[in-house]
């Protein structure tokens, strides 16, 4: 596929490890989204397809360390749980179509989810879900985030926003958003598998990728206590912009 190119390129290596330097700041400041910052670089020094494929195994090996640290906060246990499953599930359909759909059509998807993103962090919709209203709703939440998640590796719009309305402690936020990433991992991996999208190379080069990782993870949390949050959206959002127009003019020029 595009693995033996990718083993051979050192510059486009050394990108993808900043990306997830960079989004393991993001992660260790807020708690989740790194993969919004991740799977908009790789897509511009490779496609959406590729960075979706490498995610996958940093995603689940981060998660899974947040969820011990916050393991004593799982204070909405059925709330958690369904969120979590139908992210499987939508996860799931989201691979096939990261496996059927053109690359161009994946990008301009990207870019447009990218922008979503930006928009909802710009008018900070500031309205709350009730809990017993959103018990009703985590289910459509889980499944079209994991769609979007499997498809193109980015579920914040839909799934950040949600359990950001819900308005849950910092803590039980975290450990709700990872184990909502864990799960989705879950069938992502096997069906990337079976698509012939995930190779040993790109496993080695996610398990690589971790390590830059976890570096940025303590930078963002110093940054995350010490950093005007507004500048540190500000930044994110403008390289954000960045990114995604280079996707957009990249595909329809």
């Amino acid at each position: 596929m595009f693995t033996d190119m990718l083993m051979a390129d050192y510059l486009g290596l050394t990108a993808i490890f900043v990306a997830f330097f960079l989004g393991g700041i993001l992660k260790g400041a807020t708690g989740a989204g790194m993969p919004i910052i991740v799977v908009p670089v790789i897509a511009a020094v490779y496609d959406v397809r590729l960075a979706v494929v490498i995610l996958v195994i940093p995603n689940f090996l981060s998660n899974v360390f947040q969820i011990y640290k916050f393991r004593s906060y799982n204070t909405e246990p059925k709330f958690t749980r369904t969120f979590a499953i139908m992210g499987l599930l939508g996860a799931g359909l989201g691979t096939l179509i990261l496996g059927w759909a053109p690359v161009d059509q994946l990008n301009i998807l990207m870019a447009i989810i990218v922008f979503a993103y930006i928009a909802l962090k710009l008018f900070k919709p500031s309205f709350q879900i009730p809990m017993k209203r959103a018990k009703k709703l985590v289910g459509y939440a889980g499944f079209t985030g994991g769609i979007l998640q499997g498809a193109l590796g980015i579920s914040a719009p839909i799934s950040i926003t949600f359990v950001n309305a819900v308005k849950l402690e910092r803590p039980v936020f975290i450990f709700t958003m990872s184990l909502f990433f864990i799960s989705m991992t879950m069938s992502q991996i096997p069906l990337q598998i079976a698509q012939g999208m995930m190779t040993w190379e790109t496993i080695i080069i996610g398990l690589i990728s971790f390590i830059p990782l976890m570096a940025g993870m303590p930078v963002g949390e110093i940054i995350g206590k010490r950093m005007n949050a507004e500048v540190f959206d500000r930044v994110i959002l403008l390289m954000l912009t960045v990114l995604a127009l280079k996707q957009l003019v990249g595909v329809l020029i």
